[in-house]
């Protein structure tokens, strides 16, 4: 099979390296981490002037029709940047499930905004007891007329402080753990029952909680219907989490192969030991592994929704958690103390990477999933 990149995925992926490269330096980043949004909203409006957010979407939307390959090389990107915007989460998610679930109206209005950089959006599925498993929903919708009415909490929403809209799941119909049953909304974070508890996460990002308290919703799509979109879309942004992944495995493996051949110990580079060359190999043949699955991931990630695309996706995700927090305690175990220094930059890979193997399920988690469709086999 040829894994070369076209002409324009090649275009694609140079704006993107270029962009990253010029704007998000390290100390760049850390003014970004600490300000009222959390990212840079002129980064954030550079992607969309440059067409970057409109790559997953269908050109009589604004968009490019791009695929999984191509997210994929726009999320390594700003995984080599640790980039703090919420890509992921507006584009890819929010903008998947509007996409497969909205109604003409609903598509024209909200995706044509998210494809320009000009709404950024936000998905909240989880909640406080879910546990990865984003059919347990306890936050309920209830029609008053020909209104919908939520209550509930949900948790961790990144980006959800700064979001224009945020689609969130409640239940309709059926038991807590039910699949059927689970509807999706729109609402407006500044509507009145909406409130929202902000902190910061451990990768130096922004999320919120969010309580719902008779909190009007715009329904998405077919009352009772939504977690097949949920669970497809989810896939779409799992392959999109392996893409970042890489990239910031990428950079991690560059920093600390540099520390090696600079550091020195008794007169020589750290990186003249062998038990420490042996170590830098293992971070790449790890790096190398990952690389496989994320583009894996990439290349099914449209395919259509079957047990056989959740399966290889679970397996990716497996594998590339494994890889990213190996590669995250390897750059801390050969960087020595400075790697557990919020000052230096590696400590912030290390963090996103063990962020990135917890969203949207751990190792354990997928490799139950997988196992349970072998089984199922």
């Amino acid at each position: 099979m040829d894994f070369k990149l076209t002409e324009e995925q090649q275009m694609l992926q140079d704006t993107a390296a270029r962009l990253v490269r010029d704007v998000y330096t390290f100390e760049k980043r850390l003014e970004f981490s600490a300000s009222d949004a959390g990212f840079s909203t002129e980064f954030w409006q550079q992607l969309g002037e440059l067409g970057l957010t409109a790559i997953p979407f269908a050109e009589e939307l604004g968009g490019f029709g791009g695929g999984g390959v191509e997210t994929m090389l726009i999320m390594e990107q700003l995984g080599r940047g640790i980039c703090l915007e919420p890509y992921m989460e507006s584009v890819v998610l929010a903008g998947g499930l509007i996409g497969q679930l909205g109604n003409e109206q609903q598509k024209e209005e909200l995706l044509g905004a998210i494809a320009s950089g000009e709404l950024q959006a936000s998905v909240a599925l989880e909640e406080p007891s879910s546990h990865y498993n984003l059919y347990d929903v306890q936050t309920t919708a209830r029609q008053s007329g020909s209104e919908w009415l939520l209550s509930g909490r949900k948790g961790v929403v990144i980006g959800g402080h700064t979001a224009g809209k945020i689609l969130v799941s409640a239940r309709t119909a059926g038991d807590v753990r039910d699949q059927q049953g689970i509807s999706l909304f729109i609402i407006d974070p500044n509507a009145e029952g909406v409130s929202r508890r902000v902190y910061a996460t451990v990768d130096g990002r922004k999320g919120c909680e969010l309580f719902l308290d008779n909190a009007k919703g715009e329904l998405l799509g077919t009352a009772g219907d939504a977690y097949d979109a949920i669970r497809y879309q989810s896939g779409r942004a799992i392959a999109a989490l392996c893409g970042e992944a890489v990239g910031a495995m990428r950079t991690a493996c560059d920093l600390t192969l540099e520390y090696l051949k600079t550091r020195k110990q008794f007169g020589v580079p750290i990186g003249k030991f062998q038990v420490l060359q042996h170590r830098m190999v293992d971070m790449i043949s790890e790096l190398e592994r990952g690389t496989s699955m994320a583009i894996l991931a990439a290349c099914l990630a449209d395919d259509k929704d079957s047990e056989e695309r959740s399966a290889k996706l679970s397996a990716a995700k497996f594998i590339v958690n494994r890889a990213a927090r190996y590669v995250a305690e390897q750059c801390i175990q050969l960087h020595g103390g400075i790697a557990m220094t919020w000052e230096y930059n590696g400590a912030h890979y290390a963090k996103r990477l063990v962020m990135i193997s917890h969203q949207f399920g751990d190792d354990d988690h997928h490799l139950e999933a997988y196992s349970n469709q072998l089984v199922v086999a």
